[in-house]
């Protein structure tokens, strides 16, 4: 593991939190154990919406909210929220699209309607338990964008904030960070797009798996097959769906349209929005969002630390269920004493 000392850009804001350890929890764990399976799920209304959310059992006294990626869903934290639970109970949900919710009416699956549903849920939950107090809030990738800007909006909903290789703008070409470089010229009208649509149709779930394997893990081959086989059951699940490829395209544009923002909205501009302790991880192998953001990120938010992780891809959670673990809860524990 690493504790990152970043570089000093001259023209960078000061240095500040950032460039202090991160604190790690030295408690036991219990062990990861590759063959779990995926946390209960079942549908969840709160705070007026409806998702489908897994949730693993803990300490009845506080809440994590598990948030993931483009093309991820709950799964993607079965075995971090395993960790964490000697600390608290966790609710990893499936956005509108993904998983197994489907679209909300009215949801266009842009960034702001995706952020809408998160801060109505995390309402819903404070409304309906308050004396747990705001969430411990955990994002990857796009939902750690999301994360991000609900944190910004509604700060009383969070206590801590835990960002996994989010979804920031990077403006690298972006064919060049999918899973299959075929899904752009899928969309297009007319023969064409037909063709790749009918190519793409014909990738297997299990290659569907291996795809995304090399994309998000430094090291796929250690995946073990119980969780490959899990996830290409779960593919074969989503791609029965009529709304999960729309869902999925729609999100990801809504993404790059923040991305192209104006400079005066864009996330950039929201990092310093965010008052709530937070802890960003990222992998240096890391091929979807480059690791070089990751300074930038971490000190544009007053109360961020930052841990770059080596040999590690973009879903650290993952990868490294065992550090994160320790990482996150060494920040609970520092926020407890008020050193964070």
């Amino acid at each position: 593991m690493t504790l990152t000392q970043p570089a000093r850009d001259p023209g960078a804001p000061p240095e500040r939190a950032p460039l202090t350890r991160v604190p790690f929890f030295q408690g036991p764990l219990p062990p990861v154990d590759a063959t779990t399976p995926a946390w209960p799920g079942h549908f969840h209304t709160c705070g007026g919406v409806c998702l489908h959310v897994r949730r693993t059992p803990g300490p009845d006294t506080e809440t994590a909210v598990y948030v993931h990626g483009l093309a991820g869903s709950a799964t993607n934290w079965t075995d971090l929220a395993g960790q964490l639970a000697v600390r608290c109970a966790g609710i990893a949900v499936d956005l509108p699209g993904f998983g197994r919710t489907p679209p909300v009416d009215g949801h266009d699956f842009s960034l702001a309607s995706h952020i809408d549903v998160l801060v109505r849920f995390l309402e819903g939950l404070r409304e309906a338990r308050p004396a747990r107090g705001p969430v411990h809030l955990l994002g990857n990738s796009f939902g750690g964008t999301v994360a991000i800007l609900a944190a910004a909006r509604r700060p009383e909903l969070v206590r801590t904030l835990t960002l996994v290789s989010p979804a920031v703008p990077d403006l690298r070409p972006f064919p060049a960070r999918l899973s299959d470089r075929r899904f752009p010229l899928a969309a297009l009208p007319g023969p064409l797009g037909r063709r790749y649509r009918e190519l793409l149709a014909a990738v297997t779930p299990r290659e569907r798996v291996e795809q995304m394997l090399r994309l998000c893990f430094a090291n796929p081959d250690d995946v073990p097959e119980h969780r490959v086989a899990e996830a290409s059951r779960e593919y074969a699940e989503r791609y029965a769906m009529p709304w999960a490829g729309p869902a999925l395209l729609q999100t990801t544009l809504g993404l790059i349209r923040s991305w192209l923002a104006p400079r005066a909205e864009s996330l950039w501009r929201a990092l310093p929005r965010v008052r709530t302790p937070t802890l960003v991880i990222w992998g240096t192998e890391d091929r979807v969002v480059s690791v070089r953001k990751a300074p930038r990120t971490a000190r544009l938010i007053p109360r961020a630390r930052l841990l770059v992780l080596p040999r590690t891809g973009h879903v650290a959670q993952m990868e490294r269920p065992r550090t994160v673990a320790r990482a996150v809860l060494g920040m609970l524990a520092a926020v407890d004493r008020g050193t964070w």
